[in-house]
């Protein structure tokens, strides 16, 4: 199997064992069983475990980032409706969401970019992006006082963010 091919397959299986496992089954034992070969063999196409799941941030980056560019573009700047669905993406891809949190994405594509043109310039969508991501680590995390309107520090935000778009 060509080395890109067989990256791409390890990319894949690493994927799939942290959605469908959590982080923890991330290891370089269980990714090769997963693509059926001996662990020393995925040295040939990652330096480490880091270099793994940088590569798999970076995939998954590079998807995002496209998506809320989709988003943004279907959506007609839609701040709200672009909020609600990478809220539900990250609730519903944890694994993922928490890998974006943690590890580098060399060279890979920003969401922050992405809606730029939705909030009004580049360092803005950067600003946005951030929030989105801290909102949705506390949300996973469980970390909100009891009794708080995850909803209405949402709609705080991205209010602040329309009004600045203007």
């Amino acid at each position: 199997m060509a080395l890109a091919a067989r990256r791409s397959e390890i990319l894949a299986a690493a994927r799939q064992l942290l959605e469908a496992e959590g982080e923890d089954a991330l290891t370089m034992r269980r990714v090769a069983a997963a693509v059926g070969i001996q662990a020393p063999s995925l040295y040939k196409h990652f330096a480490d475990k880091a270099e793994l799941e940088e590569a798999l941030a970076a995939e998954v980056l590079a998807e995002l980032s496209a998506l809320v560019a989709s988003w943004a573009a279907e959506r007609g700047g839609d701040l709200a409706r672009i909020a609600r669905g990478y809220r539900r993406l990250a609730a519903e891809h944890p694994g993922l969401h928490r890998l974006l949190a943690t590890r580098e994405a060399k060279g890979a594509p920003e969401p922050g970019a992405a809606l730029g043109p939705v909030v009004g310039g580049l360092d803005r969508g950067r600003a946005a992006w951030a929030f989105a991501q801290g909102m949705v680590d506390l949300e996973l995390a469980g970390r909100f006082p009891v009794g708080s309107d995850l909803d209405a520090a949402w709609a705080a935000g991205i209010t602040a963010f329309e009004a600045g778009a203007e």
